[in-house]
């Protein structure tokens, strides 16, 4: 071994040495978290140059431009290589790869050589042409719904020709098939490919093409597949394809961090490796570079109980440091102060924001932890997805609500006035709009005077017209002061009326069921809400003045930038976006059964196995320091109720964990000491958590009194009287007596 070739070993474990050196036959790196799986890939292809293997005859696959641009500039480094030498090397995202190849041989695929990629609103597009082209309702039949039945078929190889004779004869297998054809003629016709058909027409060609596939084996000598455990059916059939008779294929991946399966991953192609390969050399990188020794021992112990799980020793060399912290809380507000609390300790031991993130399972959680970070003057930011209020579904619930406050709001009009589709399409509107503007109107007075529109079918005026019936009807109850309707219940009336709730309930994906939670949380932070007192201390009155003043609210707060480019900012995110990134201090929130393990999993093995493994990827995610929490009481769709801890709490080490007194803050219900009756704005009252509050409304609902106090130090906070054990202080105790109140 010359003096090169040691500089790629010398400082790695000896099971790392083994994954870089073994160059021949099938090999599967088993790597656990933090154990240096990148560094391994980008040797291994280091070292293989080093050995004469021509670059052009190395082709590393993985998921992300960056990653594989990331491996890339870390083999060039380590070789000291220069452009043209590495240029031969392909390091590409499978879907790059693909499309590279279908242009060389896009005569054996039987496309165009110059074919079109169709993103995803491109293809949000065509699928919405396509449903209409099959004659199928659009307000039953989402884009979403659709795409989803389609991408499955992609994905396992079905491609529409094919359909009819795999699908079932069942009334909805039917109507997919006539989305499917519609959806493909519009893109034959266009010459586009979307980007499941990236994958199904290179899986197809390499499957059905002798002369392809031994042209691609006999290039590509060596075969490198990062990340094997979130590869679907078609990434499976397309590297099985590309492997030569030298059997070279070396895959790295973790069973246990398969969490993708509702994108299609097949977590069977890496657990049946060996079975495909049997001659399949196994090493495991059980050795964690990452975590302190209590979070390494409580993640190992946690996955040991799948039945998936790959037996490898999770170790590390690090110090045992902190224990993991179980925190309980009395409800989601109270969770956020306390993660706040944490962060804040962390942040003056010196930890920098950009080092501490918040992880939760569903995005409609993190409403109420942005809430916390804004009002706690703590930087952050919502990472690879939406602010809540930035979502389009709370956007569009939001349209329609300023809509109702302000029937002249055209941005918001234009935006929601087919959306969901209702059957005013786009030419309908333009008549109307160019009707408005001959006239001097505006585009909603015109809307409602449609029979005038020439040109308009009877068929989009009556959709128009039941859609200003609509908009009219809860304007009316809003401004009416109805006593049987508030705030949150015009949300949720609008949500549900409006067709936002219908779309997304019918639908079958992921991400219709977190838009659904979403809307949900909306009603929600309405029912927190409290409406602000004007000079003589009188909260508005009619529902469309609450409205209006809690539309200001959110737009206020939504343009905030609490960005510090010294400091940086907390990261939020989503536990399957977490994948593949480490932070110093690490909350995830939400344990709960019915969150996680999410409440769809529960008593589907499968499922929970899944749930399991993304609650240790997100508990890997930490360095030093990890804190899981969960809420006796979580408020959803405006309605407190009780939850129990997820049982994966309790699956822990007791050696690796500190326990909080888990009982229930606020005990069980009971009377209130003070008759709803008497509970009025002004109390001053005290909390055994919260500690000195004013109370600054009541709100007498069919569920129980709600009070919103105004605390000293918690701020404010909205109780369900009849289980918050509030206590009334008399005036004579001179409660505030040499406190500066800040209120």
């Amino acid at each position: 071994m010359d003096a090169a070739q040691h500089v790629l070993l010398d400082d790695l474990t000896e099971a790392q040495c083994d994954a870089v050196t073994s160059v021949d036959g099938p090999l599967l790196v088993l790597a656990g978290p933090g154990s240096g799986k990148t560094t391994v890939v980008t040797r291994r292809i280091a070292w293989l140059l080093a050995h004469g293997v021509a670059p052009w005859q190395i082709l590393a696959l993985t998921f992300t431009n960056k990653a594989a641009g990331s491996m890339r500039d870390r083999v060039d480094a380590l070789l000291r290589r220069d452009d043209q030498d590495q240029r031969g090397v392909t390091c590409m995202t499978f879907h790059g790869f693909c499309a590279r190849i279908l242009r060389q041989y896009a005569d054996a695929a039987s496309i165009a050589p110059n074919f079109t990629i169709y993103d995803t609103s491109d293809r949000r597009a065509v699928l919405k042409q396509a449903i209409r082209n099959a004659d199928l309702d659009s307000s039953n039949w989402t884009p979403a719904s659709v795409g989803e039945a389609i991408g499955a078929c992609k994905s396992r190889l079905i491609p529409v020709d094919e359909y009819d004779a795999s699908a079932g004869g069942d009334f909805w297998a039917k109507c997919i098939g006539r989305a499917y054809r519609a959806y493909e003629d519009i893109l034959r016709a266009n010459d586009a490919l979307d980007f499941d058909d990236l994958l199904l027409r290179t899986a197809l060609m390499l499957r059905g093409d002798e002369g392809v596939r031994l042209a691609l084996q006999d290039r590509y000598r060596h075969v490198l597949i990062d990340e094997y455990q979130d590869t679907n059916n078609a990434q499976f059939v397309i590297a099985s394809a590309l492997v030569g008779p030298a059997r070279n294929i070396c895959v790295v991946g973790d069973p246990d961090q398969s969490i993708y399966a509702w994108r299609g991953a097949d977590i069977r192609n890496i657990l049946e490796f060996e079975e495909q390969f049997p001659s399949a050399k196994v090493v495991a990188l059980g050795r964690n570079f990452r975590s302190t020794g209590h979070i390494v021992a409580a993640s190992a112990a946690l996955i040991d109980r799948n039945q998936s799980h790959r037996a490898k020793e999770l170790h590390t060399e690090l110090e045992q440091g902190e224990r993991l912290q179980l925190v309980p809380c009395a409800d989601e507000h109270l969770e956020a102060a306390d993660i706040l609390d944490t962060f804040r300790r962390q942040g003056e031991r010196g930890t920098p924001w950009s080092e501490m993130a918040v992880l939760y399972r569903i995005n409609a959680l993190s409403r109420v932890l942005e809430q916390a970070f804004r009002d706690g003057g703590i930087p952050y930011i919502v990472a690879r997805g939406t602010a809540f209020y930035e979502r389009a579904e709370i956007k569009d619930a939001l349209s329609y609500l300023r809509l109702v406050m302000n029937p002249n709001d055209e941005a918001a009009l234009r935006r929601i006035i087919n959306t969901p589709p209702r059957g005013i399409g786009k030419t309908s509107l333009e008549k109307v709009d160019r009707a408005a503007m001959l006239s001097s109107r505006r585009l909603g007075e015109m809307l409602r005077s449609v029979s005038e529109v020439e040109g308009v079918s009877a068929r989009a005026g009556n959709a128009i017209g039941k859609f200003v019936t609509m908009v009219d009807g809860w304007r009316s109850a809003a401004d009416g002061g109805s006593l049987v309707m508030d705030l949150p219940d015009l949300v949720a009336r609008v949500i549900r009326e409006s067709g936002l709730e219908q779309a997304y309930s019918k639908g079958r994906s992921e991400d219709d069921a977190a838009r659904l939670e979403n809307l949900d949380e909306l009603v929600t932070a309405a029912a927190e809400w409290v409406p602000p007192a004007d000079d003589d201390g009188a909260t508005t009155q009619t529902i469309l003045q609450q409205l209006a003043a809690w539309l200001e609210s959110i737009a206020l707060v939504s343009d905030a930038d609490m960005i510090d480019p010294e400091r940086g900012a907390v990261t939020l995110m989503s536990l399957h976006a977490a994948k593949g990134l480490e932070f110093d201090v690490v909350a995830i929130a939400g344990l709960e059964q019915g969150l996680l393990p999410h409440s769809r999993s529960i008593g589907e093995e499968d499922g929970l196995e899944e749930e399991r493994r993304l609650c240790y990827v997100g508990m890997t995610r930490a360095r030093r320091h990890l804190r899981l929490s969960w809420a006796h009481r979580r408020t959803v769709r405006g309605i407190t109720e009780r939850t129990m801890p997820s049982q994966f709490l309790g699956e822990l080490p007791d050696d690796a964990v500190e326990r909080a007194d888990e009982r229930d803050p606020w005990g069980t219900a009971s009377a209130p000491a003070v008759p709803d009756a008497h509970w009025e704005s002004g109390l001053t009252v005290r909390h055994p958590t919260f500690g000195l509050g004013v109370v600054r409304r009541v709100v007498h609902r069919p569920r129980g009194t709600t009070a919103t106090v105004e605390f000293l130090e918690y701020g404010q906070r909205t109780l369900l009287v009849a289980h918050a054990n509030l206590e009334v202080v008399d005036p004579e105790e001179r409660p505030w007596e040499g406190i500066d109140v800040p209120f």
